[in-house]
């Protein structure tokens, strides 16, 4: 009688664990079901011990591992919203102002001085819209990892030296005196084109900012941290205001060239950022603005 009521026993135990387990994969498929279909507000953790433990632990992996794919896809998407908004803005602009100096065009004669002068400010409308575009594309594939940079030992002041060259006319034009001092032995680890890339942007914007007959200092330093090129101009210097922004994407300040889209310095900034190097920018009175790239 005992030996019957023993197995008796074990039968219900077993019925019972069976339904309670059978409950458990119904709960289970049921919230994977609701996973597939996007709610990621789902929790295993109030499956007991035992046999569906392991398949719970890989279950709660693969929820917060969909949860944070989800996010970021979202994230890129609204980034993605947002560059194409701030890049079609940006191009409107030079377009409207093309498409109203074609109009203007076919009213001028053939030979006149005016439709010349048009048509060099056209041309430089154009070149404007390429670099725009072309510097886009730059940041798009270092920012996809498109573009591998190749780092090397280099000369911090022959890169410096190197970068000035392009702007000498203009330079010489707005009578700008460029000093570059400091250690000519300093090296840097870093990929010469695109380095060399990022720092003219840096200049660019100095030379922009400075006034007719003012100057530039251009400085290499070498410590046992670091290399860094400091670049400081003679103008009004940044306000508070635009110094948080100054290397967002399109960000002009108040005192932004006229012809400036606003994506220089986040270029430079891209670029840096991918050599374990740093810019950072600030006011350095008597003179202006001082941006500081610092190459560990």
């Amino acid at each position: 009688m005992t030996v019957l009521l023993c197995g008796l026993f074990a039968v219900v135990h077993f019925l019972l664990e069976s339904y309670q387990r059978s409950l458990s994969i119904r709960r289970l498929s049921g919230e994977l079901d609701r996973l597939l279909h996007g709610d990621t507000m789902i929790s295993f953790s109030h499956y007991r011990e035992g046999d569906l433990e392991v398949l719970r632990d890989e279950l709660s992996k693969m929820t917060l591992r969909l949860k944070e794919q989800s996010e970021t896809l979202l994230k890129d998407k609204q980034d993605l919203s947002k560059a194409l908004a701030d890049i079609s803005h940006q191009i409107r602009t030079p377009l409207t102002s093309l498409h109203l100096m074609t109009e203007r065009l076919r009213q001028l004669p053939p030979d006149s001085l005016d439709r010349k002068k048009l048509l060099r400010d056209m041309e430089t409308m154009l070149e404007r819209i390429e670099w725009l575009l072309n510097s886009l594309l730059k940041m798009s594939k270092l920012e996809t990892g498109s573009i591998t940079l190749q780092p090397q030992e280099i000369n911090a002041y022959s890169l410096a030296r190197k970068a000035l060259s392009p702007f000498q006319i203009s330079l010489e034009l707005r009578e700008i005196e460029v000093f570059l001092s400091g250690d000519r032995d300093a090296m840097i680890l870093a990929d010469e084109i695109w380095t060399l890339e990022a720092l003219q942007n840096v200049l660019k914007n100095s030379i922009e900012h400075t006034p007719e007959g003012g100057k530039i200092l251009i400085t290499v330093k070498r410590t046992p941290l670091f290399s860094e090129i400091e670049v400081t101009d003679s103008g009004s210097g940044i306000s508070e205001k635009d110094l948080p922004h100054l290397f967002e994407r399109f960000y002009r300040g108040e005192d932004a060239h006229k012809d400036s889209f606003g994506i220089g310095l986040s270029l430079a900034q891209t670029i840096l950022s991918r050599e374990n190097a740093v810019i950072r920018a600030k006011n350095a009175p008597p003179m202006g603005a001082s941006f500081s790239l610092k190459f560990y």
